[in-house]
């Protein structure tokens, strides 16, 4: 089995209309799906986890440096390319397999119920093997 993380931002696909701006019915089959989904991926044993996340606005970017204060910033920033707005992290038989479940998370229902086409990040996550291709001495 390999783990991957299902990526949501907030490119918001084939719906230009914030969801702050949907009608509550439309929030509601957004969420009802994202809910049956996770339910069905934890019966078959491929959810690991996964949550949505408050909105950018209440992000905090920490740096440090190991020795002073860590700086603490408002952010991310709209600039940044990637807002994420929630994750799923799956264990899976394949990536054909995880790209089957991104492409449900990309058919979750927005305003009149049609589906967001919201693009889904695909990322692996790293395995011991990985890290001895980084560093094969150690």
């Amino acid at each position: 089995m390999t783990r991957f993380l299902l990526i949501v931002d907030y490119n918001g696909g084939a719906i230009e209309t914030p969801m702050t701006e949907w009608a509550p019915e439309d929030v509601k089959a957004h969420m009802d799906y994202y809910e049956k989904l996770n339910a069905e991926l934890r019966e078959s044993g491929e959810l690991i986890g996964g949550e949505a996340l408050t909105g950018p606005e209440l992000a905090k970017s920490v740096t440090s440096d190991g020795v002073s204060a860590p700086v603490i910033t408002d952010g991310p920033f709209l600039e940044s390319k990637e807002l994420l707005a929630g994750f799923q992290v799956i264990d899976v038989e394949s990536e054909e397999r995880a790209i089957e479940i991104a492409a449900l998370v990309s058919q979750v229902p927005g305003p009149g119920g049609v589906p967001t086409q919201q693009p889904i990040g695909v990322r692996r996550v790293m395995e011991e093997a990985d890290y001895q291709e980084l560093n094969p001495l150690g």
